[in-house]
């Protein structure tokens, strides 16, 4: 009797899905979408975020971490592909990439994977010691951003993609402007003349501190604009991210800690 009620206690966990994977096949075909670089772009640019959290596998759908994830993409031939889930979790499959596909997309991959990493590693480290006036003339430094959430928008005037964002970053400024803990600022590498004449016709609502070239170039040593940092209320670097929607997704989890 007791061997039969422990059999159906075993049987019901294994039914209920204990043991079993939480994601399901890829959600689109990993050959037809490297038919052309198009095709690839347009899953890529709207699927696959490599700075979101994200549960990484490798070809044999083994969890690995996503520093090797990363690294992988970065100097090997895989391309990323989302696994379907029931749940909020997502899920990345590595694939090898086919050798007759457009050789532009392996070599975007490589770049993009190794942003990424270059940004991940970052993480949990803190950021990098500054004190400078912005454009109203207030001091922007660590000291006084203690306590306080702080997102950074790195850019400069001539950055296409870093101005395309401007109106869904000033969006996200108006959405957390009742949370006096956190803060926006933004670091340019232009000059306060230049800034108050592009900004006067492209209103920005982010703090913003001049002439921080060589601090982005050397000492935070950025090579993709717009790049966004998440700094957390002790000062480490929660987040690095390229782009607004990484960015809207990532401060909604770090607001709620």
């Amino acid at each position: 009797m007791k061997k039969s009620f422990l059999f159906i206690i075993i049987s019901l966990i294994f039914t209920s899905g204990f043991g079993q994977p939480k994601y399901g096949n890829p959600e689109v075909d990993f050959v037809k979408i490297q038919n052309s670089y198009s095709n690839w772009w347009t899953y890529q640019s709207k699927n696959i975020m490599l700075s979101r959290d994200f549960v990484a596998l490798d070809t044999l759908s083994s969890e690995i971490p996503k520093e090797t994830f990363l690294d992988q993409l970065a100097n090997e031939s895989y391309i990323p592909i989302r696994l379907q889930s029931d749940d909020t979790i997502y899920y990345y499959k590595l694939f090898k990439i086919n050798p007759n596909s457009d050789t532009s997309i392996k070599a975007t991959i490589n770049q993009e994977a190794f942003d990424a990493y270059k940004n991940f590693k970052m993480e949990n480290t803190p950021f990098p010691k500054f004190s400078f006036k912005d454009l109203n003339g207030n001091l922007v430094s660590n000291e006084m951003m203690k306590g306080k959430i702080v997102v950074v928008k790195c850019w400069y005037i001539h950055c296409a993609a870093c101005i395309k964002e401007f109106r869904d970053v000033n969006k996200l400024v108006e959405k957390y402007k009742e949370r006096k803990d956190i803060l926006f600022v933004s670091l340019a590498e232009d000059t306060p003349k230049q800034l108050k004449v592009f900004l006067a016709r492209k209103p920005f609502s982010y703090s913003v501190i001049p002439n921080m070239k060589i601090y982005m170039n050397e000492t935070l040593q950025l090579n993709a604009f717009p790049t966004h940092f998440i700094i957390n209320k002790e000062g480490f670097i929660a987040k690095v991210l390229n782009n607004y929607k990484s960015l809207e997704v990532a401060l909604e989890k770090e607001s709620k800690l």
